[in-house]
């Protein structure tokens, strides 16, 4: 394989520079030409894309977003779309390509491999975590991390004014982000997608917490429950310590990737293009027991996300 096609698709997440980066490196070091496709899928069908050198990933290891940009594209869905996508393959004689995004791109990936043999491989990019095949998402990490910074300094002004904070965190339909940065703030209580939550339980919990001497709590809800304004009326409705709502929103998008999301950046991209190499397509590379590994990405997609019920009973018997 002489030439390879290189696109970011759907929502950005830190560290997609740095996977840009290490496949256009990869490739690179074995002989192989690099067009990056600007947009996503959408820049596919409309032939936005250039030849990647060497110094075009200089100094973006450290940068969020995608140097390529991203969109998402409905007209994937469509079999015109992906001809158009298919006829600019061919046109620009790419042999093979890596997308990197989430479960939606995936699939979109998976259509070009399956019906029309181009071998393809997914890098796993999405803040979400939502993926059953790997342990972790490239951008999870950072996204966690922005939300425990936010969530910190939030502690400190409730803890002042003795108020609630109800912390609204991204994720989609997963609880991942909300578990995670809720357990790693000392959050007193998630509220999770995957768990039914009883608002009277949550007021004897922060009752049980301010008689033992607490004078703050905050609560992470994850955006596939409910908004953090809406939790929050409804909570102030059934008590009388004040509550506060944050939506802590983009911002968990966005900033430089966290050194474990670079390491993932890196062993990922460099992975995608040896399978390439070896004439491999129709992949998803992910980590798992900490080891970088491949799988079949129809079934990398089929996969049915799980929810880690040990960490959020570890939640439970920490968060006092």
């Amino acid at each position: 394989m002489k030439r390879i096609g290189l696109l970011t698709s759907g929502g950005d997440a830190p560290g997609m520079n740095a996977a840009i980066r290490a496949v256009v490196r990869t490739a690179i070091y074995y002989g192989m030409e690099v067009y990056g496709i600007e947009r996503g899928y959408a820049g596919l069908m409309t032939e936005e894309l250039y030849k990647m050198e060497m110094r075009s990933v200089s100094n973006i290891v450290q940068c969020g977003g995608t140097k390529l940009r991203t969109a998402r594209c409905m007209e994937m869905l469509t079999k015109e779309g992906q001809k158009k996508a298919v006829e600019t393959i061919k046109k620009y004689g790419i042999e093979g390509l890596v997308v990197i995004g989430g479960d939606g791109s995936f699939r979109g990936a998976r259509v070009l491999s399956e019906e029309y043999g181009i071998p393809t491989i997914g890098i796993p990019g999405t803040i979400d975590n939502d993926l059953e095949y790997t342990d972790y998402t490239l951008g999870f990490d950072t996204a966690v991390n922005t939300c425990l910074d936010i969530i910190n300094k939030l502690r400190d002004t409730m803890t002042s004014h003795e108020r609630i904070c109800v912390v609204e965190v991204m994720g989609r339909h997963c609880g991942d982000i909300a578990l995670y940065s809720g357990i790693a703030s000392g959050a007193e209580i998630i509220v999770v997608p995957e768990i039914r939550f009883d608002l009277e339980e949550i007021v004897t919990k922060i009752n049980r917490s301010r008689a033992s001497g607490k004078h703050s709590n905050i609560i992470v809800v994850a955006e596939g429950v409910t908004s953090a304004d809406q939790f929050a009326k409804n909570l102030q409705s059934v008590t009388t310590f004040s509550v506060r709502p944050t939506c802590i929103g983009h911002v968990q998008r966005g900033g430089s990737p966290s050194m474990a999301d670079r390491m993932l950046a890196a062993q990922f991209g460099n992975k995608a293009v040896r399978l390439l190499k070896d004439g491999i397509g129709n992949r998803a590379v992910g980590i798992r027991d900490n080891k970088i590994i491949d799988m079949d990405i129809i079934e990398a997609v089929s996969m049915k996300k799980t929810f880690n019920l040990e960490l959020y009973e570890t939640l439970q018997m920490i968060s006092m």
